[in-house]
Formats: structure tokens, sequence, C-alpha cells
């Protein structure tokens, strides 16, 4: 117990609290790069994702985080200013790992120079058609829901523009639309509707092959019939 001056109340601080003052001097939190985790920081960041997907996004404590990623709840909060910190980064390296996948598998294919393959292939992304997109949309929901009441969670959802509209329009416009089709009206219905087809895929509401045909079924209906 230090003795009080100039009517200073006492501070009494134990060796605990002295020790972890000591930590944190000796070893300052690390602030996180969301564009090039740390092995550590992506694996902490995946058992937040895993924990969304399969239990949803209240379960995602630092305790149960800790547990799933193989650390102590310690080392989650040295790597992240806090819980909130970890969801808004998990969220945002969500968005960037998913785009990465989406264009890696879009330049793979056979006819990448077909402005209706890359139609139809740009809007499959949005679809759960592999164990990956099917965990990711999973993930999406759960934080599009939490989004609703959280405005840090909800910018990383919003844009000033619509990106995804905006290179659906594009491709409409670039694969030859019929007479007097909107190409971004239609762009706005097409990335709605298969979102929501998404959903019932997820749900199990609705067969692959079910969705594929609807698709399919707009996408004749807007564009000109090919030679």
């Amino acid at each position: 117990m230090r003795p009080a001056s100039r009517g200073r109340r006492p501070v009494y601080c134990s060796r605990a609290c002295r020790a972890r003052a000591y930590r944190s001097r000796k070893n300052p939190p690390v602030p996180v790069v969301v564009d090039e985790p740390t092995a550590r920081q992506r694996r902490i960041v995946e058992a937040v994702w895993r924990i969304a997907a399969e239990r949803g996004l209240d379960m995602a404590t630092v305790r149960e985080i800790a547990v799933e990623a193989g650390v102590s709840a310690r080392v989650v909060q040295y790597h992240f200013k806090g819980k909130h910190d970890l969801l808004v980064v998990a969220l945002r390296l969500l968005h960037r790992d998913n785009e990465r996948r989406a264009r890696d598998r879009i330049a793979a294919l056979r006819d990448a120079s077909n402005p209706r393959v890359l139609l139809r292939a740009a809007l499959e992304e949005l679809l759960p058609l592999d164990d990956q997109r099917r965990t990711s949309l999973r993930v999406m929901t759960a934080y599009y829901t939490r989004s609703l009441i959280d405005p840090a969670l909800a910018s990383v959802f919003l844009h000033d523009g619509s990106p995804l509209e905006n290179m659906v329009t594009a491709l409409i416009s670039a694969a030859g639309p019929r007479h007097s089709i909107d190409a971004a009206r239609e762009a706005d219905l097409l990335v709605a509707g298969v979102t929501g087809l998404g959903l019932d895929l997820l749900h199990q509401r609705r067969t692959r092959a079910d969705v594929r045909r609807t698709l399919d079924y707009h996408l004749d209906r807007i564009l000109q019939a090919q030679p």
C-alpha cells in the first residue's frame, strides 16, 4: 500500500496486477492486419466461422472460440482488441476469401470469354453448391441477422455502391439482352432472387437441379437467343 499524497486515495496493486502490467509493457498487443493475418490469427478466425455455421453467432464467446481454435482465451485476447473486434475482422476476412475463391473458380472456366457463361458462373457463386460455399452462406446468414442491430457489422455488408449488381449489369449488357430489357433492374432481381434460392438450398426446400433450371429460365428470358 503506497502512502497517500496530496489528497489522493491509496492505490493497491497486487503481484498479479503488477505482473499483468509488466507483460503488457513487455508484450504490447499486436494490431490486427486484416489483409495478412498471422497463422494463429487465421486459426482463431476460422474457429469463429465454424461456431457461427454450426451453433450460431451468439455462441461465439471468447471462451468457446478459444476452445474451438485450440488456444487459450488469453491468446485470443492478445491478438484481438476484443470479441467484437474479432467478429468484425472474421467477417471481413470471409468476404475477402469468398471473393478470391470466386475469382479462381471463374478464371478456371473453359469458356471464360463467353459473357453468358460468366454471368451464370457469377450468379452461381451466391449458391451453396459445395461444402465451402455452404458453410460460408451459413456464416453470412448468422452475421447478417446480427448486423441488423450492429452498425460495425452492417458496414461490412453495406457499400456506397452496388459492386455485385453493377458487375451483373455489365455481364447482362455484354451477353446481349433482349429488346426493352433494363439490365440494371434485371441485375437487382437476379442477385436478390438467387440469394433467396441459396437460402432455400440450405433448408433443402429445393434441389440444385431445380435452382439451376430457374436460373436458366431467367437468363433465357433476359438474353437474346444465341445463334
